[in-house]
């Protein structure tokens, strides 16, 4: 009997302390928060905001705000601020709550939820991009290039224009410079030069594509693409490769990128012209020694990646291809005995 009440009043104490609204502890009402609005600010940026309860009773307590991100990508955390900035695809609108905290002691309390919503952006079904695709390359200036491509949308009309937009940090620019397919559609786009840091990390490039038709409204698509997971790599520089007696040396500079040498790994591919066989070997130094075959002629070639711990990107092009060694025949006697067969005849 004393073990069952324990039981009962344990469940009692942890009731109490999980009461959302009243604590009786506190003896404090908690209000939600009151003006509640989301405002597109940006491509794919959505300002949200709210005020404290004017009606809500002051007292010695830490005031915080509980924000739940229910789509486009689940998110919660909590701030002290009475605003907020989140990044997301807008397309398929955007909603969330927030509720207040109250917080004094061990005592938590919480308001009921108040929820902000933004619609879908207007379009018929079926009439944006699919298939989007981007690449960016740092080049020789240390400038940053982008290109995208992507498909029609299967409702999008054959006289559907479609208009691609990307924005790095507070910068918003529009293509210029379109591949066009057979029905005269733009589904490639083209920035020789962008404003994206080429030693940012982590950063995001958001890409937002339009479009037009005297048939359909076309639905918007946005898509956030990773800034390093996109690169791709540039091919290893100064690649020199020579024999040493009966080893293969090679040896090469990292690629044009402000990531230090050691965050990039390799792979080396060798084809024995003679025999036919291949082989690749992944390699994480800027130098390379193999036994090898000296009566062979072999191609190589090699290409570049970065380390995950580096957050990999897309593997470079193969580095051109450079030739080492020649045939020889396997057998000198053999090849003397040749020579000396024709000699005769000759005479």
């Amino acid at each position: 009997m004393v073990s069952m009440m324990r039981v009962f009043l344990i469940l009692l104490w942890t009731t109490i302390l999980v009461q959302p609204n009243v604590p009786h502890a506190a003896g404090v009402q908690v209000l939600p928060p009151v003006n509640f609005t989301l405002t597109v600010s940006a491509l794919a940026q959505v300002l949200l905001d709210w005020k404290p309860n004017p009606n809500q009773e002051q007292k010695n307590y830490t005031v915080r705000y509980d924000v739940k991100i229910l789509s486009p990508v689940p998110e919660e955390y909590d701030t002290k601020k009475t605003h907020s900035i989140r990044t997301a695809a807008l397309h398929n609108g955007f909603s969330a709550h927030i509720r207040m905290l109250l917080l004094h002691n061990d005592l938590q309390m919480r308001s009921d939820w108040v929820k902000g919503e933004l619609p879908p952006l207007p379009g018929a079904p079926e009439t944006s991009v699919t298939n989007l695709s981007c690449v960016t390359r740092i080049t020789i200036s240390s400038a940053v290039s982008l290109r995208c491509t992507w498909l029609p949308g299967r409702g999008a009309p054959e006289d559907t224009e479609y208009f691609l937009f990307y924005r790095y940090e507070t910068y918003t620019e529009e293509c210029q410079d379109y591949i066009k397919d057979k029905w005269n559609r733009n589904t490639e786009c083209r920035f020789s030069v962008t404003h994206i840091d080429p030693e940012g990390v982590d950063n995001l490039i958001i890409i937002h594509i339009n479009g037009s038709s005297k048939y359909a409204a076309i639905k918007p698509f946005q898509q956030l693409f990773n800034q390093n997971a996109i690169e791709k790599v540039n091919v290893p520089r100064n690649v020199t490769v020579f024999l040493e007696q009966n080893d293969l040396l090679a040896t090469w500079e990292k690629p044009i990128s402000p990531f230090v040498k050691e965050c990039f790994e390799y792979e080396f591919y060798l084809f024995n012209l003679k025999s036919g066989n291949k082989q690749i070997l992944k390699i994480s130094s800027n130098d390379f020694r193999l036994r090898i075959d000296v009566t062979s002629r072999y191609s190589i070639q090699i290409r570049a990646n970065r380390h995950i711990c580096c957050m990999r990107g897309f593997w470079s092009d193969w580095s051109e291809i450079i030739y080492v060694g020649q045939n020889k025949l396997e057998n000198p006697v053999s090849w003397i005995l040749a020579v000396l067969c024709v000699s005769t005849c000759c005479t």
